[in-house]
């Protein structure tokens, strides 16, 4: 008798559908012709600085593809709470050629970011934070040790830059859990291993500002479709 319940209960749980965690995909679009990038022509005239491009240097506040993919959009699901920042492998912000790379990227609370200092230069990291979050300002020698900074509170677009060189700029989203992901240079961007449930996903451009939609995990995975952002 025992055996025959054992037996049922086995079988009932091999019935019951185990989900699993799922992708979240898509890719973010620009609908219209952006604004035209402008030359960064103090870094052009600095002899340091300017012999390290051959190109003209210019601002990338849109990167957007042929067919209006459109790259830098932070996107991240509305889950607090669940940071494994402490755990994470760090990510790298470099300064080379007088200028932060990359300048849009993402975090989790509590997740390293190393500087590096790549350039023939000083530098001096200066951050500036809306949320509360600790504000640092190092000076960081050509050749000089890394830099490593986390920040605690969730925020958009925490800004850098570089009190030596005044165009330099860049922008760390912070986020309270692995659930985000930034748009690459063909607009697509992957959160990766979403428990099953149902979200707020928002996608945000700092210089279009911000969408959201509604999205839930079952047992695959899920593409996302956000309306194109428009110019302002």
């Amino acid at each position: 008798m025992k055996i025959s319940s054992v037996f049922l209960l086995v079988a009932a749980l091999a019935a019951v559908p185990v989900l699993r965690a799922a992708d979240i995909t898509g890719v973010i679009t620009l609908q219209g012709t952006p604004p035209a990038e402008k030359e960064i022509t103090p870094l052009e005239e600095d002899p340091t600085c300017g012999s390290l491009h051959t190109d003209k240097p210019t601002t990338h506040f849109y990167v957007v593809g042929a067919k209006g993919e459109l790259a830098d959009v932070v996107v991240s699901l509305n889950v607090t709470g669940k940071s494994t920042g402490e755990s994470a492998a760090p990510v790298v912000l470099d300064q080379k050629g007088c200028l932060y790379s990359p300048t849009i990227f993402a975090v989790q609370t509590g997740q390293k970011i190393t500087i590096k200092n790549s350039d023939p230069c000083i530098h001096n990291v200066h951050t500036t934070s809306k949320a509360g979050n600790a504000d640092h300002n190092d000076a960081q020698m050509s050749g000089g040790a890394d830099l490593t900074y986390t920040f605690d509170k969730p925020e958009d677009f925490l800004k850098f830059q570089c009190d030596v060189h005044p165009w330099m700029f860049a922008w760390v989203t912070v986020v309270d859990s692995p659930y985000f992901a930034v748009s690459d240079k063909d607009g697509k961007f992957t959160i990766k291993n979403v428990p099953p449930g149902k979200y707020t996903i928002t996608a945000v451009h700092r210089k279009l500002g911000k969408q959201t939609a509604a999205v839930e995990v079952k047992d695959s995975d899920v593409t996302v479709s956000f309306p194109a952002f428009t110019v302002k």
